[in-house]
């Protein structure tokens, strides 16, 4: 695996942001609230968008949650982007709780909410796929990257979608025609396990690994895994307010401290900074979802998928990235 991912160091995708480029276009879907790192992740494209890389156009849900979006809401309202439209799955996955997202959505002080957001419970936000649909047109052609970070419910109803008001496009074609690269936290490489995003939704995943029309590149299992967030970052790295909804929600979602894996996280980095040298890319091929939940790569020369690669110098310099993004002050603050 190392001697293909140095043999694959530097190849490229896409051309490198450079001087007075426009900020990346991204759609974040999440399914904020199974674990920690969608909030991290969070974090790393405000932190990203503040620094003119990245232009955050909407968040979509798929935990089937009504504290998911507040959640959201009141992040995005922290970074002072309180306007950013977010979009609820319907009859979606994973509904319970989980452990944060409901705690730090209602935690009060004073009598108000401590952190504010404008969104009273998911019910309220608007239906994901039509928020998809109605954020894409506006778009230039091939400029958008969508970044999966949960299950694959919205994105599958999405290339699903007939046309509508927003677009005289079905899903699938205004897809092809607006989002340049899908980058999905997904799947293990080599496929030792079922990972948790891909068999949640289990056939939303494999079709949308058979259908999607444009570029695909996965974060593995093991890329997440072997980069730790280290609760270190969050006892010393986030004291410049006295309180901070994702360090607060770190807390709550175990007992500190603990390095929590950067799965979502790693996601966002590439999608945002492909070309830095921060991960490698297997060759050109195709993914495929089994029955039982694996996920299989086939090289092909014409496929549209890839998988990322980590050496362990790499890793090191992720680390290091991704913490200091995911800590930086808001520039509202």
């Amino acid at each position: 695996m190392r001697g293909i991912a140095l043999l694959l160091f530097g190849v490229s995708l896409f051309p490198c942001l450079g001087a007075g480029a426009e900020p990346l276009p991204l759609i974040f879907d999440t399914d904020m609230g199974n674990d920690i790192d969608d909030a991290l992740a969070l974090a790393v494209i405000h932190s990203l968008e503040r620094r003119g890389e990245t232009r955050l156009l909407g968040v979509t849900l798929t935990k089937d949650n009504p504290w998911a979006g507040p959640f959201v809401d009141l992040v995005n309202t922290f970074y002072g982007r309180g306007d950013v439209p977010i979009g609820m799955v319907r009859d979606g996955k994973a509904p319970e709780d989980g452990d944060f997202i409901r705690a730090i959505a209602e935690k009060k002080a004073n009598g108000s909410w401590l952190y504010p957001r404008n969104l009273a419970d998911g019910n309220s936000a608007p239906e994901a796929v039509a928020l998809l649909r109605k954020l894409l047109p506006s778009q230039q052609d091939g400029s958008v990257v969508v970044v999966q970070v949960g299950f694959s419910t919205n994105l599958v109803r999405l290339i699903d979608s007939p046309a509508d008001e927003s677009s005289p496009l079905g899903g699938r074609e205004l897809v092809a025609r607006k989002v340049r690269l899908l980058s999905i936290m997904g799947g293990a490489f080599p496929p030792l396990l079922a990972e948790y995003n891909i068999k949640i939704d289990l056939a939303a995943s494999t079709k949308l690994f058979a259908e999607w029309p444009t570029e695909v590149v996965a974060s593995g299992f093991e890329i997440g895994e072997a980069v730790l967030y280290p609760a270190a970052s969050i006892e010393n790295d986030f004291g410049y307010v006295e309180h901070h909804p994702v360090a607060d929600a770190y807390r709550a979602y175990k007992k500190m401290p603990y390095d929590r894996p950067s799965w979502d996280l790693t996601s966002v980095l590439y999608a945002v900074r492909p070309e830095r040298g921060y991960f490698n890319r297997s060759p050109r091929g195709t993914i495929q979802v089994d029955a039982g939940g694996l996920t299989r790569f086939t090289p092909n020369e014409k496929g549209r998928h890839r998988f990322l690669i980590l050496t362990e110098e790499q890793r090191v310099r992720v680390k290091e990235a991704l913490v200091q993004l995911a800590s930086e002050p808001p520039g509202n603050k």
